[in-house]
């Protein structure tokens, strides 16, 4: 029996939750921060050490000005409001991906939240921020090259995530099959779990119940 350390979901299914029940896009990215606070503070007593969201990609540049706008009005938010908790309870703030491509005064956040969290050794919650799997594996290849020989350990030292524990389990709600250029590296032998629930609906309940499932899997990684 193997319990997960590391778990990475694609929360998808903002607009959807929004567009059922007749409202703007921006309200269901707005219940989806609520989800992101109940899923982060269940994570710790679930017993993981590592939770990584999928909040920015780097494609979700091509969005309408209004709804980045709101994103990222949710994302200062989101900061302000939960940063004193993430303190209090030893939560390690991590950001994977370009961040610094946003406003100065979301950066100055990010940042801020970065330094306060940093002595913290709970469990680390990762934020992909203009993230894109592919960009991060050509920088962090172009980073190994300049250090020596490529191989695939010299690799994932450079990637955004080193440090972190293996991914054990990726998730991805909204019942899209895809992994969106989300941790393609990181992702070579983790389990992946499908659901169709959207992510304003997925709750501590939905994690715990994927985690029973992790349990139960046989991880081969290559062998019989």
């Amino acid at each position: 029996m193997t319990k997960a350390k590391h778990v990475a979901i694609i929360m998808d299914g903002n607009g959807r939750w929004a567009k059922k029940r007749h409202l703007p896009r921006a309200m269901g990215h707005k219940k989806g921060v609520e989800a992101v606070r109940k899923v982060v503070r269940a994570a710790k007593d679930l017993g993981l050490e590592a939770l990584t969201l999928y909040a920015f990609s780097t494609e979700n540049w091509r969005r309408s000005e209004e709804e980045i706008g709101a994103l990222m009005g949710l994302m200062k938010a989101f900061i302000i409001a939960d940063l004193d908790e993430f303190a209090a309870n030893n939560v390690r703030l991590r950001i994977i991906g370009d961040y610094k491509a946003f406003p100065a005064d979301l950066v100055k956040l990010i940042e801020g939240a970065l330094e306060r969290t940093a002595g913290n050794v709970g469990t680390t919650l990762a934020v992909a921020l203009n993230y894109g799997s592919q960009d991060e594996i050509a920088r962090a290849a172009t980073k190994a090259a300049g250090k020596g020989p490529i191989t695939p350990e010299t690799i994932a030292a450079e990637l955004d995530t080193a440090g972190m524990p293996p991914l054990d389990l990726l998730i991805r709600t909204s019942g899209e099959v895809r992994l969106s250029n989300f941790l393609l590296w990181q992702a070579a032998y983790a389990e992946m779990l499908f659901v169709d629930t959207l992510w304003p609906d997925f709750t501590p309940e939905h994690l715990a119940q994927a985690l029973e499932q992790f349990v139960d899997r046989e991880r081969r990684y290559g062998g019989r």
